[in-house]
């Protein structure tokens, strides 16, 4: 009855808005609207750019403050009062380092996306787009409602490199590499010995983490951000709740590309996971 197709037409937009790449169901009858809300998946280029310049002004603005005698505009102050200060605050050092590390993460996605991965004919939603264009612009924003309300001058600040700056920065890196090194196996699927794109087909991925499961560079997304909260001091519930929907995210995306390969590929490993490793 009319419910049913009600029903059908919610839950196919349902599963446009969470399905991107190549876990869409093209081979399924859809609705010409549903196909006029689609962009090109490449224009993930687009989050890391905004990224890049906001976060990076921020980071620059941020730095003056602590530093350089200045101090934050009004109108960054007037954001930080109106998403809410936490109430566990992160002191400075804490906060410029997070930034930093977010900065220099969007750069290096931002470089891979340019000139390692190769984009296949993938769409996502466009609200699914337009969602992560703020993502990121909320992103450095919530970082900067950690600094304490009380700016320091220069004169009394004093940089304080704490054991969890340590622990954050190394397991940030350790991510990183493993993450870049997961984008280049994917990228080299598609590419000659020579470099040149020969395919924009999928296949199955194998060395570093892709061994145990099937989305490395999810994983390794979720410990970056991780280590962003211990970069903050552990205790950063803010942080947390970040953390908390990246998992979400990135763990419903592992298990669509899980499904996908299993679905494609007879001969694909049985015991690899899709999200977390052994479970």
């Amino acid at each position: 009855g009319g419910g049913d197709d009600g029903g059908g037409v919610v839950c196919g937009f349902f599963q446009d808005l969470i399905r991107y790449g190549k876990t869409k169901r093209v081979g399924r009858q859809q609705p010409a609207w549903l196909h006029r809300l689609q962009v090109p998946k490449r224009w993930f280029t687009h989050f890391y750019v905004v990224s890049v310049l906001w976060n990076g002004f921020l980071l620059l603005r941020l730095f003056q403050a602590e530093f350089l005698r200045g101090s934050l505009p009004s109108w960054i102050q007037h954001m930080q009062h109106a998403l809410g200060r936490d109430s566990q605050n992160s002191e400075h050092f804490s906060v410029l380092l997070a930034l930093l590390l977010l900065w220099l993460h969007s750069c290096r996605r931002l470089a891979e996306c340019l000139w390692t991965s190769v984009f296949s004919h993938g769409v996502i939603h466009v609200l699914q787009y337009c969602f992560g264009l703020g993502y990121y612009i909320v992103l450095g924003s919530t970082l900067l409602c950690q600094v304490p309300a009380n700016i320091r001058r220069a004169a009394e600040l004093s940089v304080h490199v704490c054991w969890y700056h340590i622990v954050g920065v190394t397991m940030y890196i350790w991510a990183s590499l493993h993450q870049h090194r997961c984008l280049v196996i994917l990228a080299q699927l598609r590419k000659s010995k020579s470099g040149s794109v020969v395919s924009l087909t999928h296949s199955v991925p194998s060395g570093d983490w892709f061994e145990r499961v099937s989305c490395p560079h999810y994983l390794a997304e979720l410990l970056i951000y991780i280590s962003l909260a211990i970069v903050l001091g552990v205790h950063n519930l803010t942080w947390w709740c970040v953390v908390m929907y990246v998992v979400f995210n990135q763990a419903l995306a592992a298990a669509l590309c899980h499904e996908f390969y299993q679905e494609n590929f007879s001969s694909y490993p049985k015991d690899r996971k899709a999200f977390i490793p052994f479970v």
